[in-house]
């Protein structure tokens, strides 16, 4: 991980609501990975992806105990 293409972002704790500091690597366009919140201990699932059309990194926070039908 290269330190120059991590930022540092703020993201809100799908469980307990906080601001939590993540330090988030852009070296690759396609990430799926868990963080823990610094407040509650919970884990958060980070998803982040490069879209095509307007050629930005998006990331997507959800509680790991989501579930998907």
């Amino acid at each position: 991980m290269s330190e120059e293409r991590v930022q540092d972002t703020i993201v809100h704790c799908p469980h307990c609501g906080h601001n939590v500091h993540l330090g988030v690597d852009l070296s690759e366009d396609e990430q799926d990975y868990l963080d823990e919140c610094a407040a509650c201990g919970g884990e958060i699932h980070l998803m982040l992806y490069r879209d095509i059309g307007d050629d930005r990194m998006h990331l997507k926070v959800y509680a790991d105990d989501e579930q998907y039908y």
